[in-house]
């Protein structure tokens, strides 16, 4: 019996640790300055454009009341590459930001799928993180160099 206890309290334990775990991070990022680095570095079949902040609302559908600020880097159309930095007000937003980014490569799945399926694996292999207050969505030809990128900035 006491070691049914014991191991029925190791088992929470894990369970709390790991529910606290998520966007606990405290980090800051330079939203523009990530943005760039992920685009100059991990994308390399196309020159992505930077695209005014004020269009983040409309591309990804991010709320006022969910945006500090955001940087993103899209395509011409051509490839599926884009970078998005955002910084959310509230940590607690990063969930929402998330899922907006998982229905933004969704459709765009969709839509490159009809003109330019091989598109679709870059979509297919779309870096969505969050850490903070911030959440990154990142199509790119290099997810290892992306990935690397985002580990030293702390995701």
């Amino acid at each position: 019996m006491k070691y049914l206890r014991l191991l029925l309290s190791m088992v929470l334990l894990a369970l709390c640790l790991t529910a606290c775990s998520k966007g606990g991070k405290d980090i800051t990022v330079d939203v523009n300055a990530l943005a760039q680095k992920l685009q100059a570095e991990a994308v390399t079949s196309d020159s992505l454009t930077a695209t005014a902040s004020e269009m983040l609302s409309s591309i990804y559908f991010v709320t006022d009341e969910q945006l500090a600020q955001g940087a993103a880097y899209m395509s011409s159309g051509a490839t599926a590459c884009e970078v998005v930095v955002i910084e959310c007000k509230e940590a607690s937003q990063t969930g929402d930001v998330e899922k907006l980014f998982k229905t933004r490569v969704a459709n765009q799945s969709e839509l490159f799928a009809s003109y330019n399926a091989g598109e679709v694996t870059k979509l297919d292999s779309a870096i969505i993180k969050s850490a903070g207050k911030y959440a990154v969505l990142c199509v790119c030809d290099d997810t290892a160099k992306a990935e690397s990128i985002l580990k030293e900035a702390g995701f």
